[in-house]
């Protein structure tokens, strides 16, 4: 218990440093875009001797990592004259990318059709429309591969085939897409640790994270080991296709983006991993985010149980987006119980 005083705390204890620091006002929205803090959680990998920092994605703007991505291929494009005012931007997410489109789209008076599946949540939808956009559901999967994903793709075609000057940003194919990690997820994460690090470990969906940050790494030769956290029921990395409830991580289908060389260690998760990584990271760290970044945590508890990752390793941490998205899921008792097992609960 703490001690009781009559003396007013210093609730704001750097509160002098920082003032002593200028700070210049963002011109837009869109310029608040990045420079996302780290945070080491000594906490949660205090009994395996790690040295954990996770880097805080849910602090962009629009909520998520896809803030980044959706940021750098509509600006590059609308300088490269590829859109322009009177274009339809469409594109398929499950939710993170779509709002981060919606935010820059509202800020740019660009239309914006999102193809979104039954899997993408309420909240998701809501924050999307908010923004201006229109919303697209498919219901059905893909009657071939069984896939939402392939089903949303398909979809986005027809849609780009029915409007004028249609714009797709083709999140899984663009390099502006992985440019945005090279350009910046990987140069603030460097500047904030420097480049002693042993190891990055990021979830993976389009490959965008993956690979920017993987390119980075290897064209200044650091020794930074990069673990690719990968949804069980993901083809990414060769497994066959099963099924995922959690959006965020995973794919149907191997994005263009994906190359064989960019993960040194591949770990594969399943939902319940998800569920209870982020429930410890909450628990211990006071850190609300989402499914990926339950993967993530869970994919360093394995390594280091299995003596992959040796005490004493420093070890960056991408984690994805907030965890308000994932109230009625991850969060959800009910929903643990009824998709995952009575058994979940008592783990």
């Amino acid at each position: 218990m703490l001690e009781k005083t009559t003396k007013s705390p210093n609730k704001w204890p750097l509160a002098q440093a920082a003032g002593a620091a200028s700070r210049t006002a963002r011109n837009s929205i869109l310029e608040a875009v990045g420079d996302t803090p780290m945070v080491h959680m000594a906490r949660l990998f205090e009994e395996s001797g790690l040295a954990v920092f996770g880097k805080l994605e849910a602090l962009n703007p629009g909520g998520s990592i896809k803030d980044r991505a959706a940021y750098n291929i509509l600006t590059h494009a609308l300088a490269a004259g590829v859109i322009s005012h009177d274009t339809t931007v469409v594109e398929s997410s499950s939710g993170n990318f779509a709002i981060g489109l919606a935010q820059v789209c509202a800020y740019m008076g660009l239309r914006l059709v999102c193809v979104v599946d039954i899997k993408t949540t309420a909240s998701n939808i809501s924050i999307i429309e908010a923004y201006g956009a229109r919303v697209d559901l498919v219901s059905k999967p893909d009657p071939e591969s069984g896939e939402y994903l392939n089903a949303r793709l398909k979809r986005v075609r027809q849609i780009l085939d029915s409007v004028p000057n249609g714009f797709w940003p083709n999140q899984y194919a663009n390099a502006d897409n992985s440019g945005a990690h090279f350009g910046s997820t990987m140069p603030e994460i460097v500047a904030t640790l420097g480049d002693n690090i042993d190891y990055l470990v990021l979830s993976t969906s389009t490959c965008g994270t993956l690979r920017g940050c993987a390119d980075y790494i290897h064209e200044r030769h650091m020794k930074t080991k990069v673990v690719a956290v990968d949804a069980m029921g993901s083809v990414i990395f060769g497994r066959p296709s099963g099924k995922r409830l959690l959006p965020g991580h995973g794919a149907g289908i191997v994005p263009p983006l994906f190359k064989s060389d960019l993960a040194d260690i591949v770990v594969h998760v399943s939902d319940l991993d998800c569920v209870l990584g982020c429930r410890r990271l909450v628990q211990y760290e006071a850190i609300l985010a989402g499914a990926s970044s339950g993967g993530v945590v869970t994919a360093i508890e394995r390594l280091a149980a299995d003596g992959v990752m040796a005490p004493g390793a420093r070890v960056a941490a991408i984690l994805p987006d907030r965890g308000e998205r994932y109230l009625d899921t991850v969060y959800s008792d009910r929903w643990v119980q009824e998709k995952l097992g009575n058994e979940a609960l008592s783990i």
